[in-house]
């Protein structure tokens, strides 16, 4: 086997690794493939002989593209993009996807994502690397340009504005099932008192129609989501729902003449729907796998 092409065997097992990380560092899953791309080229054009501990060295690569990416943003304004939804990761319950199941191996909600898109782009990467990748900030200073110890505080400072904004989801899949069945029987009978009392009081929803509806819109409090009711029964007495796993978490897919309308995540905290975010905009269904069959 030729040098480059053991080496291209070689990233190949590190690359959904990569895509893990440059997923919660950027919430895009073309952005994602777009910076494990990089890191190849990058490799490509390195001398591999030099590189100790290959899996480190890409790790770092990534958190530095996927770093420049998102600094970049921030320097075009690029408002529609920061205020969207990120991508959401969809299978069926009764399939798993192994790569999936890579990106999602401490199930990162999009309820999550949405934090981090609020934190600035260093304290995402302190954030990603050390909490989610375990990096030490020894090996995470140098991307951000700071010290260990100033790296450590940038990870503290966004760990304290995720544990106060993003619920943690209940592990018990099956429960949440039943919240989201609960939350589908009050949906289609516009039943206003059902829907509150499975709501959270901070229950927060967003739901990103794209260019259509004029971007993301969010609403907040129970009362207020609940409100909704009558929306939310056109959708489900509309559509055909079908069970399915949004970023690991029980969801919603919704279809009309077998195509998708709409994708909802639901998170379930201490049996409460938290937070529910939708996802309607027709260009990014369009680029997601969403086959299911009508009944």
């Amino acid at each position: 086997m030729k040098p480059h092409d053991f080496l291209a065997v070689e990233f190949e097992g590190h690359r959904p690794h990569l895509k893990a990380v440059a997923y919660r560092m950027l919430g895009s899953l073309t952005e994602a493939d777009d910076a494990v791309q990089e890191a190849w080229l990058r490799l490509a054009r390195s001398d591999a002989d030099d590189i100790d501990n290959l899996g480190g060295w890409l790790t770092t690569v990534v958190g530095r593209v996927c770093l420049d990416m998102l600094r970049a943003r921030k320097v075009r304004r690029e408002e529609p993009l920061e205020a969207r939804l990120p991508d959401p990761l969809v299978s069926r319950e009764d399939a798993a996807d192994p790569e999936q199941q890579v990106l999602l191996a401490d199930s990162v909600g999009l309820a999550l994502l949405v934090v981090l898109e609020s934190l600035t782009p260093a304290e995402r990467l302190a954030f990603v690397l050390h909490d989610m990748f375990g990096l030490p900030f020894e090996q995470i200073a140098p991307i951000v340009d700071r010290t260990p110890v100033a790296a450590k505080k940038l990870a503290s400072r966004a760990r304290r504005r995720v544990r106060g904004a993003a619920p943690s989801p209940d592990p018990d899949l099956a429960g949440q099932r039943r919240v989201v069945d609960a939350f589908l029987a009050a949906a289609r009978g516009g039943d206003f008192g059902a829907l509150l009392a499975i709501l959270d009081p901070g229950v927060v929803l967003r739901a990103d129609g794209g260019v259509l509806t004029g971007g993301m819109k969010i609403i907040h409090g129970a009362e207020a989501v609940a409100g909704q009711a009558a929306t939310f029964q056109r959708m489900a007495t509309a559509a055909v729902t079908h069970p399915a796993l949004i970023n690991g978490l029980a969801g919603l897919v919704n279809t009309i003449d077998g195509q998708p309308i709409s994708v909802m995540s639901f998170t379930i905290a201490d049996g409460k729907i938290a937070a529910i975010d939708i996802l309607s905009d027709p260009d990014r269904l369009a680029h997601l796998d969403l086959t299911y069959p009508e009944p």
